[in-house]
C-alpha cells in the first residue's frame, strides 16, 4: 500500500509539474496503477467486502474515463479518494478474514461438543420412554424435550451444511444456537452438567 500511494504521489506531481503534452503519461501510469493495486485485492474482496470493492471498482472506472476523454487533472484528483477507497477496502478484507478465522476455531470446538450433547439428550429421552419418570421430568417437559431435540438435529444439520459449504460463520452461529438448546433441554431432562 505505501508504495502505491507513493507511485499516485508521484504521477500526480509530474502531471502537476509537466506540460499539456506529458500530462497524459502520468494519468495514464496512475489508471495502470490503480487497476494493478485492485487486480490484487478483487479476487479475496468480491467475497469478502464486495460493497468496499463496488466503491474501488467504480473511482477506478471514473478515473479510466476521465483518461479516455483526456481529463488528466480528473484522473489525478480522483487519487486521495481511491488511496483512501483501497485502504478501507483491505481493512475490510482483513477484518472479514479475521472473523472467519475466528469462526472455524469456534468450529472446532462446536463440532465435538454438539453432537455429544445431542446424543446425551437423546440417550436421556430414549432411557425416560415407557418407564416411571423421575420427579424432576414431568410428561409435558419429556415431549417439550423430544419435540427441541428434533429441532436441534435440524439446526444441526443446518449448521454442518453452512461450515461444508464454507460459510463457518453463519455454521458458528447455528451451532451455537443448537448449544444453547442443548443446555436447556439438559436441564428439563434432570441432565447434569458435563
Amino acid at each position: 500500500m505505501r508504495n502505491f500511494n507513493i507511485v499516485w504521489t508521484v504521477g500526480a506531481a509530474a502531471l502537476i509539474l509537466g506540460g499539456c503534452e506529458s500530462k497524459q503519461v502520468p494519468a495514464t501510469e496512475v489508471v495502470s496503477q490503480a487497476d494493478a493495486a485492485l487486480a490484487e485485492l478483487r479476487p479475496e474482496a468480491t467475497t469478502l467486502a464486495p460493497q468496499q470493492l463496488q466503491v474501488a471498482e467504480a473511482d477506478l472506472a471514473k478515473a479510466k474515463a476521465d483518461l479516455a476523454n483526456k481529463k488528466y487533472k480528473s484522473v489525478i484528483a480522483i487519487v486521495p479518494k481511491f488511496n483512501q477507497d483501497v485502504a478501507t477496502l483491505k481493512d475490510a478484507v482483513v477484518a472479514k478474514q479475521t472473523q472467519l478465522a475466528a469462526a472455524s476455531n469456534e468450529w472446532d470446538s462446536l463440532k465435538d461438543e454438539v453432537p455429544k450433547s445431542i446424543e446425551a439428550i437423546q440417550n436421556r429421552v430414549d432411557s425416560l420412554a415407557g418407564t416411571a419418570l423421575p420427579k424432576e421430568v414431568t410428561k409435558e417437559s419429556l415431549k417439550s424435550a423430544k419435540d427441541e431435540l428434533e429441532s436441534m438435529k435440524s439446526m444441526w444439520a443446518e449448521a454442518t451444511a453452512a461450515y461444508s459449504a464454507g460459510d463457518p460463520a453463519q455454521a458458528t452461529d447455528k451451532g451455537r444456537a443448537v448449544q444453547e438448546k442443548g443446555k436447556a433441554v439438559a436441564e428439563k431432562l434432570g441432565i447434569s452438567p458435563a
